[in-house]
């Protein structure tokens, strides 16, 4: 108890820290008491972010603030449109046509199962694969539960959907439109004393915005590579696999090795064993290895100095919270808490003692 109180009285001494701590404190208590409510305006913050880049590249080539947020505002709607009217039905259709295979490649697989304990009798019987058969009708059970609940809840995700249609361009819009006088009107009415919170900013924000608009691009080249790979290879459900290795890249060390059993599983029903498999899986091999040491060193700029545990857990901890947005903000959140803890003023060690000496 003494410590903590020495700890207290050591930290919170300083205004500056006292600062810091009241601006941690009212950002958490917004995001995690009224992140439901305002996750429009969170999602717009992020893409305002994201396009401010192409904003401040206009400006600097001499074209007016305004005509540069109308011409990228443009651009945001085009790839909104072909993305709302050309890639998500695609990849709907093909995942509505993947859960109506089910039950053949479940048959395939039970066959498959079946020939086990006649090529390996000494490593599996017949009542073990009867067993593992049982186990696996009672999981597709479950989910076909759950896809009938999910589709039973479409008609509120519809409606969330179209609110988040309306009021996410409009509120991009005016976040770029009107930028200096929402920063300035948030400046104004914080501390003026506030070093500590722009040393915390400074040291974060590099990173941050580097790794979000470098993720952002990482997903639609490593998607838009996968997509083509795999209709050249003529991969059933080419779409809706492409998306999924583009988005497994918001997980590091996790995403690409679960990515690969859907792929694995979709090419071996579809070719079984053979060449046409295995260029499947050299591919994805492949484009793996080149997003790792080419695209990501050629987009990261600045590294994310975080141990993989630490990036790893704060997946966890952020993905629990706010679904795949706390994934996808999980490794700069994690820096900026690092940027937190080491701008926080630690325990000044006593300046040892002169030694004595002969004079």
């Amino acid at each position: 108890m003494e410590l903590l109180r020495d700890w207290f009285k050591r930290s919170f001494s300083d205004p500056q820290v006292v600062i810091l701590g009241v601006v941690l404190l009212v950002f958490f208590a917004v995001i995690v008491g009224l992140g439901a409510w305002l996750a429009p305006m969170f999602a717009s913050i992020v893409i305002a972010y994201l396009l401010e880049a192409m904003v401040s590249r206009l400006q600097k080539l001499g074209m007016p603030r305004l005509l540069a947020v109308i011409i990228v505002f443009l651009l945001f709607l085009t790839a909104l449109f072909f993305l709302l009217f050309g890639l998500v039905p695609i990849v709907s259709r093909q995942l509505s046509q993947l859960v109506q295979q089910f039950p053949s490649y479940i048959a395939q697989g039970q066959v498959l199962l079946k020939q086990l304990p006649e090529s390996y009798p000494d490593l599996i019987s017949a009542e073990q694969v009867e067993l593992i058969i049982a186990q696996l009708g009672q999981e597709m059970a479950t989910l076909g539960q759950q896809l009938l609940g999910w589709s039973l809840a479409s008609v509120a995700s519809v409606i969330g959907l179209v609110v988040y249609l309306v009021l996410v361009p409009v509120l991009v819009f005016f976040l770029l439109k009107d930028k200096e006088l929402i920063v300035g009107w948030i400046t104004d009415r914080m501390p003026k004393d506030r070093s500590l919170v722009n040393r915390v900013w400074v040291e974060s924000e590099l990173q941050i915005a580097n790794y979000v608009r470098g993720k952002t691009v990482e997903i639609v080249i490593v998607g838009s590579v996968t997509y083509v790979t795999f209709m050249v290879l003529g991969l059933d459900y080419a779409a809706l696999l492409a998306t999924l290795v583009g988005f497994s890249v918001l997980v590091p060390y996790i995403g690409a090795a679960v990515a690969t059993i859907p792929i694995a599983l979709v090419a071996f029903f579809q070719f079984g064993w053979g060449w046409d498999f295995g260029q499947v899986m050299i591919a994805y091999a492949i484009i793996q290895a080149l997003d790792g040491n080419l695209l990501v060193p050629l987009l990261f700029s600045e590294v994310v100095n975080l141990h993989p545990v630490a990036i790893i857990l704060a997946i966890l901890v952020f993905g629990g919270l706010w679904g795949f947005w706390g994934i996808f903000f999980a490794i700069p959140l994690a820096t900026f808490i690092k940027a937190v803890m080491n701008a926080w003023p630690k325990k000044e060690e006593p300046e040892p003692a002169p030694e004595a000496g002969f004079r």
